[in-house]
């Protein structure tokens, strides 16, 4: 055995264990080693145990100093492209008006949708550069990001062409998403644009690989079940995975069509009653808990303890985005979700790293085990409960990306 780095002195090195997202009562399980080390060799995981074990060639060494190692985290979740910002919003809120009724003036996504579309590409990505080094800094070394602030195929595909952009910039592994967030104006007739959107938008974006899935806002406010249906069965036919969101507000059938038809993950979840719940946990679609999006909104939390006691695969992510969820941090994501959606430490543990990995539909990140990317953490504190526990400050100490440090 041989590694060109071999990370030493960790006190604990906790991970998942086995490929394939963890279910119900799997999600408190992880396994801890003590006094451990990791052995990378360009970029890949090629061993881990206790450290007295170790008995390859090694070259390089660095030593964390009893610090506490995890995986990287995964940030299955967010919308980080945007111009703009909804401070009117949030001030409208305030005075107690809902997120439907800002929508529905014309404020809300549409708002950010004006300006984005004002907004050149150096500009969103420069936008767009800082939120991800937030998010890295937090610990994500692993984050989707989605277009959908664009009416048109050609605004969608300057959008895609920015997170392409940022992906060469950002230290993080990025994951492109399409996402056909809310119907145009009234104005344009809504057949017209899914056939756009069917026979345009989507074939060109898997040509130029400019997305891994697409993705669909289904809500009263928003898409209805058959127009998304028509939407995925193009996305199906030209490659691309599919993620859906669905039950922020209302559950009208987006669950259904999610589980039917295969998609990696089911986002968001506040209004799913027991029969979504039941549903989801019979099925083997990732369901993805947004908190933030009920801190900010105040609105109720995903039903995250139903869901992993009916058997289900969570998922935690930021849902980064300037209307509804303004989180920049990945770990406190995680956080809130032992706060609000009634997880424990270790299912939030599981649900921000290997089941978010799992959301995207990748195998090798968020574990730390031979054959993984060397992406891990070191965290300030001498517990792993650190990373779920801390509020207002940042455990994470230093991040590793591909046996890279790109933050201390």
């Amino acid at each position: 055995m041989k590694a060109d780095l071999l990370i030493k002195g960790i006190s604990q090195l906790v991970t998942a264990e086995g490929s394939g997202p963890k279910r119900g009562r799997a999600m408190r399980e992880l396994k801890i080693v003590e006094s451990a080390a990791i052995g990378i060799s360009s970029g890949t995981i090629v061993w881990t145990g206790r450290e007295a074990d170790w008995s390859g060639e090694t070259g390089a060494i660095i030593d964390v100093s009893g610090g506490v190692v995890v995986p990287g985290l995964v940030d299955p979740h967010t919308h980080a492209v945007w111009a703009g910002d909804r401070l009117n919003d949030f001030e409208a809120r305030t005075a107690g008006r809902t997120y439907e009724e800002i929508l529905a003036a014309g404020g809300g996504i549409r708002s950010t949708i004006r300006a984005t579309a004002a907004a050149s590409q150096d500009q969103l990505v420069a936008m767009a550069t800082p939120r991800i080094d937030s998010l890295v800094s937090s610990g994500a070394t692993t984050i989707e990001v989605k277009s959908g602030y664009g009416f048109t195929p050609t605004a969608e595909v300057a959008m895609l062409e920015a997170i392409q952009s940022l992906s060469k910039l950002a230290a993080a592994r990025i994951v492109s998403t399409l996402l056909i967030h809310i119907p145009p104006a009234a104005l344009v007739d809504r057949p017209v644009y899914i056939s756009q959107v069917c026979e345009e938008l989507i074939p060109e974006v898997a040509q130029r690989k400019l997305a891994t899935a697409v993705d669909i806002f289904i809500e009263k406010e928003a898409w209805q079940v058959a127009e998304a249906e028509q939407i995925f069965d193009s996305a199906r036919q030209y490659g691309l995975s599919i993620k859906l969101h669905s039950d922020q507000f209302h559950s009208i059938g987006g669950v259904e069509l999610g589980l039917r038809l295969g998609a990696f993950s089911i986002d968001h979840l506040e209004a799913s009653g027991t029969k979504e719940i039941m549903e989801i946990a019979s099925g083997s679609t990732i369901a993805t808990i947004l908190p933030g999006v009920s801190l900010h909104l105040g609105i109720p939390a995903a039903p995250g303890r139903q869901l992993i006691d009916a058997g289900a695969a969570v998922a935690v992510g930021t849902d980064l985005n300037p209307g509804s969820s303004p989180l920049f941090s990945a770990s406190e994501a995680m956080a809130l979700s032992v706060r609000l959606n009634g997880l424990t430490p270790q299912e939030a543990f599981v649900a921000g790293t290997v089941n978010a990995a799992c959301a995207l539909g990748l195998e090798n990140v968020g574990r730390l085990e031979v054959g993984c990317v060397g992406d891990f953490l070191v965290l300030h504190g001498k517990d792993w409960r650190e990373l779920v526990y801390t509020l207002g400050t940042n455990p994470v100490q230093e991040v590793w990306i591909g046996g890279k440090r790109v933050r201390e």
